[in-house]
């Protein structure tokens, strides 16, 4: 792409742009719901075409007069891709954890450092949008026809000058995701002609003077555009044969409907906690029922009921908010406390790529979660189980972004597993997760 000309233009052709989204309908049917979903708003300040995370999508009607069709229908894929995959949300996880380890690294613990500058959110903001356009522009050249010899304006493809890993002259092979791209960025490919780059809070999450805010005209709701996504999902599903490959990534591992998730985590928590203090012993602390029976010549034994140990082990790398961390945590308070479980038998470790703390607390207000550096809970499972008194239950709450034990511990293991960046085939990636093995019980949180 050129350089925007920012000088008055001519006003917004509607029936081009409109044609333009009917071609990226036509090239991409499973996205065609969250296409129409998006409104539009006319504006000389935006530099090209952005969105906001309301679904609102920004264009200028000079860049709209410079493109033809083809070129528009390529440019529409582009930005309702920042919207479905979320980035504006994944980019304030991000930005979240990079100031934890930065804290970290500061007070003087562990940290593998974060992936972005706090201190520089304007520039961390183009270096994000950088990034998420090769996520997104690397999956549309490989999906879309090249054609020689046809009508440009039939033809999609993306505009001179768009951003890819060849253009920045990126390893093509360091993950597919914009959270491991953006540490391939350095701040010198934000010179000359991408200054000027900018998708909106859509993708990088950081607010633009030219954006309507949440009380602006025709907003889409989280919960709404949460709906549009699942449409997406399914009909990204319907149709395997024809969709590329990174969008059938994304929607192997978008979540399910929303379902209660507290009716989730307290039914694999009571099925753990129930299995491991079933009546599995016998006693004469407490006289068999059958006793009175025999005229106490003989006293029988009861079986005994022990009350299940339980670890939570706390995801404190800096992908999980701290505002989900006290909801589940309260939850987690409310179920053992239900089943008889005293303060003193929950113990709960914080822990990132290390265990910082270890309490056994009787409130949630009395927890102190240490963290912020990288993210390996195996530690966490290791202290827990090596203690005096091991779990009988253990409750790992993460975004799902660690490595897992390579065998299962002689407990019952619960997962409560956060919204975070959906996995990758890419093991050397720093969001690389691999999915919980089998002797996990995985529940997906959606607490927010």
């Amino acid at each position: 792409m050129t350089r925007p000309d920012r000088s008055p233009g001519p006003e917004l052709d509607r029936g081009k742009l409109f044609a333009a989204r009917a071609a990226a309908v036509a090239a991409q049917p499973y996205l065609a719901t969250a296409l129409h979903a998006m409104s539009v708003v006319e504006s000389d300040q935006v530099p090209t075409m952005a969105v906001d995370r309301y679904w609102r999508c920004y264009v200028s009607p000079r860049f709209v007069a410079a493109l033809d069709v083809g070129e528009l229908a390529a440019v529409w894929l582009h930005e309702v891709a920042h919207l479905i995959r979320d980035h504006h949300r994944r980019a304030d996880r991000l930005l979240e954890r990079s100031r934890r380890a930065d804290a970290a690294l500061t007070a003087g613990l562990p940290s593998s450092g974060g992936a972005l500058d706090p201190q520089r959110p304007d520039r961390e903001a183009l270096r994000l949008n950088l990034a998420m356009d090769c996520e997104i522009n690397d999956d549309l050249l490989a999906f879309l026809p090249d054609r020689p010899g046809g009508p440009a304006p039939d033809r999609i493809r993306l505009p001179e000058g768009a951003v890819t890993r060849g253009s920045l002259r990126l390893d093509g092979s360091a993950g597919v995701l914009f959270e491991q791209i953006v540490r391939l960025i350095s701040p010198k490919a934000l010179r000359g002609r991408l200054v000027w780059l900018d998708c909106g809070s859509g993708a990088h999450a950081g607010g633009r003077r030219w954006e309507l805010g949440p009380d602006g005209a025709h907003p889409l709701g989280e919960h709404a555009a949460d709906a549009v996504r699942l449409r997406v999902r399914d009909a990204v599903r319907g149709a395997p044969g024809t969709v590329p490959a990174g969008w059938r990534r994304w929607a192997s591992h978008e979540a399910e409907p929303s379902q209660d998730w507290r009716r989730l985590l307290g039914g694999a928590l009571r099925a753990g906690l129930a299995a491991a203090s079933g009546a599995i012993d016998y006693s004469y602390r407490r006289p068999g029922r059958r006793t009175q029976s025999l005229g106490g010549a003989v006293v029988l034994p009861g079986l005994r009921r022990p009350v299940p140990e339980v670890a939570v082990v706390v995801d404190t790398s800096g992908s999980v908010s701290d505002g989900d961390l006290a909801l589940t945590l309260a939850e987690i308070a409310g179920i053992t406390r239900a089943v008889g479980i005293a303060g003193h038998r929950v113990a709960v470790y914080s822990c990132d790529a290390a265990v910082h703390t270890v309490q056994r607390v009787c409130s949630v207000e009395q927890l102190v979660l240490v963290g912020g550096g990288g993210t390996d809970l195996r530690a966490g499972f290791r202290k827990a189980v090596e203690e005096a008194r091991p779990p009988d239950v253990l409750v790992v709450l993460t975004d799902g972004c660690t490595p897992w034990p390579s065998s299962a511990p002689r407990c019952r293991v619960v997962a409560g597993l956060f919204d975070g960046p959906p996995p990758t085939d890419d093991p050397q990636g720093e969001e690389w997760s691999p999915p919980p093995p089998e002797w996990v019980h995985a529940v997906r949180l959606r607490p927010r």
